[in-house]
C-alpha cells in the first residue's frame, strides 16, 4: 500500500448518497476530504475562498457519481454563511454530515497581537465552526440525526511556538465539541473532533525545510508523512453509520507524534 493510490481504502456503504458539507474544501486536507466523500458516492458540497483551486478540484472529480458542488464563501461573514448553508442544504436536499475543516495557521508572536488581530483570528479559526453547526442542526434533527466533525490541532497539545491565537482557538474547539455532543446526543447527532498531526500539504511545506520535516518524522512513532487521504479515512469513519456510538471525543491522526 502507498500514499498515492486508494485501492486499499475502506468503503462505507452508509455514506453513499449522504449529504455532506465540507468547509475549506478547496485545497490541502479539505480537498482530500471532498475527494474521499465523493469517491464514496456521497453528495458533497464545499465552501472555500480559494476559487481557482476549488474549481480545479470540481473538474478533477467530474467522473464522480455525484460531482461536488462548490460555493465561494468567506466564513468570517456569518450572514453569508447562513445564506450559503441554506442554499447548499436546499441543493443537496438536506444535510447528514458537516465537516468543519477550514482554518488558517499563520504564525505570529505575542507582541504582534492586537485586539483587532485577536478577533480576526478567532473568527477565522473558531467562530464559524459553531455557526456552521448551528446552521445544519435543524435539518439534522428533522432527518433523525447526523454527524458533525470538527477539526482541532495537535499544535496546542505540543505547545508549538508562534501560534498562540491558533492554538487558543483549536483548544476551544475541543471544548465546543464536547458541549455540542452533550446537547445534541438525544437527537442522534454525533459530534467529534479530529486532531491531525503534521499533514503534508503545499501550505505546510512552506513552513518546513526538509530538515524540519525529518525532525517531525523522528518525533513520530511511525515513519512517513501523514497525507490528506489518511486524515480523510478517519473522517469517513466518523461520518459513517459504523461510528454510530462514537461522540464527544477527540480522534488522533498524528502517527504517534504527541
Amino acid at each position: 500500500m502507498n500514499d498515492t493510490t486508494a485501492d486499499w481504502r475502506a468503503v462505507f456503504p452508509s455514506l453513499r448518497d449522504k449529504r455532506v458539507i465540507v468547509t475549506g474544501g478547496g485545497s490541502g486536507i479539505g480537498a482530500g476530504l471532498v475527494e474521499a466523500f465523493a469517491r464514496q458516492g456521497a453528495r458533497v458540497a464545499f465552501v472555500d475562498v480559494a476559487e481557482a483551486d476549488s474549481r480545479a478540484l470540481v473538474e478533477r472529480l467530474a467522473d464522480a457519481d455525484h460531482v461536488p458542488v462548490f460555493r465561494r464563501l468567506d466564513l468570517t461573514d456569518i450572514d453569508a454563511l447562513r445564506t450559503a448553508f441554506a442554499e447548499l442544504q436546499a441543493t443537496l436536499g438536506g444535510i447528514d454530515v458537516l465537516v468543519n475543516n477550514a482554518a488558517n495557521d499563520d504564525r505570529h508572536t505575542i507582541a504582534d497581537v492586537t485586539p483587532a488581530y485577536w478577533d480576526e483570528r478567532m473568527n477565522v479559526n473558531l467562530r464559524h465552526q459553531f455557526f456552521a453547526a448551528q446552521a445544519v442542526i435543524p435539518a439534522m434533527k428533522a432527518a433523525g440525526g447526523g454527524s458533525i466533525v470538527n477539526f482541532g490541532s495537535i499544535s496546542w497539545h505540543l505547545g508549538l511556538e508562534d501560534l498562540i491565537l491558533y492554538q487558543t482557538a483549536k483548544a476551544a474547539i475541543e471544548g465546543m465539541t464536547r458541549s455540542l455532543a452533550r446537547d445534541l446526543g438525544r437527537d442522534n447527532i454525533r459530534v467529534n473532533a479530529v486532531v491531525p498531526g503534521n499533514v503534508k500539504t503545499p501550505r505546510q511545506e512552506k513552513w518546513y525545510t526538509p530538515e524540519g520535516e525529518a525532525e517531525i518524522v523522528a518525533a513520530q512513532c511511525l515513519d512517513g508523512r501523514i497525507m490528506p487521504a489518511d486524515v480523510a479515512a478517519l473522517v469517513l469513519f466518523l461520518a459513517a453509520d459504523d461510528a454510530r456510538m462514537c461522540t464527544g471525543h477527540n480522534y488522533w491522526m498524528d502517527a504517534g507524534w504527541r
